[in-house]
């Protein structure tokens, strides 16, 4: 009797899981490394011309980086070496030329073979066809992959979350993020806040602050540097006697306006360095309209890594920048329909 029992058990969960097999599908965990992207393509093709434009696009230089580093690390396999140990990869870009192609075409797939997983395929039945559609959508795999990179990072930080921290956060500012565990409050003054994880010869920082928004004249260059500046001029002193944080002037920023939820927000990408001193190191800095409360809330995010590549280290800090949450969005986006409605 107690056999057929443990026999029944058996069978039932083996019938369980294979009924649940269809309907939610069993991933592995991704393989690879932060940042890389792995091509299945032939050696000849990525030999040639085909190859050096992957190259030219996937591998341009990260903008406003103090030592130039690629977008993405990329690797190459041959199609026929392409094994269920590889399909783990956590990117991978599919390439098929051939003349049994109809159409070219680019097809977007989420966690084909594992999660979370970014897999891009690109068919054409000829070189020339191929990079035609390789370079109209280059742009929108590039941001495919990077968005990939960051909503990996949100999904490990929201496992690893800080909430006493980020309850802070909320109290002082009424803004939601995500911070992992590691993060400790610097510096906490009236509308300013600092908080840094140090590992070792890393620092990696983010400046929280909000300022009143009174004009369209805010989302410039000039009066969010010279406003960031101000801040931390003020309350990040450096490591000498009269040293403080400041922004690198001699290198033009990167810039960007579009709409962050919704949001009209503006990002920043430059360096920056202490005056009297010689440290420094790559920013990013997102300035938000929170037009409910008309004010604006400001992240910059800062690496300090002198012996070490800053792409990914920087990339970690723009998850956390990029986690934000305004505390009615609802009203915001009740206003900003109003004002694109009297345009």
């Amino acid at each position: 009797m107690r056999y057929f029992y443990k026999t029944f058990i058996f069978l039932f969960l083996i019938a369980f899981l294979s009924s649940c097999g269809d309907d939610v599908p069993f991933h592995k965990n991704i393989t690879g490394k932060a940042g890389e992207v792995l091509f299945v393509v032939s050696d000849n093709t990525w030999k040639g011309e085909v190859g050096k434009a992957i190259k030219d696009i996937f591998m341009s230089p990260q903008v406003s980086l103090p030592q130039e580093e690629p977008l993405f690390n990329v690797a190459q396999i041959p199609n026929k070496a392409f094994n269920s140990l590889l399909e783990t990869h956590r990117n991978i870009v599919l390439v098929e030329i051939s003349s049994s192609v109809d159409s070219a075409s680019v097809t977007y797939i989420d966690d084909k073979w594992a999660y979370p997983q970014a897999v891009i395929s690109i068919k054409a039945s000829s070189s020339e066809s191929f990079l035609e559609v390789l370079h109209r959508n280059s742009d929108k795999m590039v941001s495919r992959f990077l968005k990939a990179e960051r909503n990996r990072l949100q999904i490990n930080y929201r496992k690893q979350a800080d909430q006493g921290l980020i309850k802070k956060i909320k109290d002082k500012f009424n803004i939601s993020l995500v911070i992992p565990h590691g993060f400790k409050i610097g510096i906490n003054k009236k509308d300013f806040m600092w908080i840094r994880y140090d590992a070792g010869d890393i620092t990696q920082g983010l400046f929280i602050y909000s300022f009143p928004y009174k004009s369209d004249s805010t989302f410039t260059a000039n009066y969010v540097l010279n406003k960031r500046d101000s801040l931390l001029k003020d309350n990040v002193e450096g490591p000498t006697e009269g040293s403080y944080m400041t922004t690198e002037r001699r290198a033009t920023p990167f810039m960007n306006i579009f709409r962050y939820k919704n949001n009209y927000s503006f990002e920043l990408r430059g360096l920056w360095r202490v005056e009297n001193d010689f440290m420094g190191g790559p920013y990013v800095n997102l300035s938000v309209l929170d037009a409910s409360k008309s004010r604006v809330i400001v992240l910059d995010g800062f690496v300090y890594a002198p012996k070490f590549k800053k792409r990914n280290y920087l990339r970690q800090m723009e998850a956390i920048i990029y986690s934000l949450k305004l505390p009615d969005q609802a009203a915001n986006d009740k206003i900003n329909s109003q004002i694109n409605m009297g345009n």
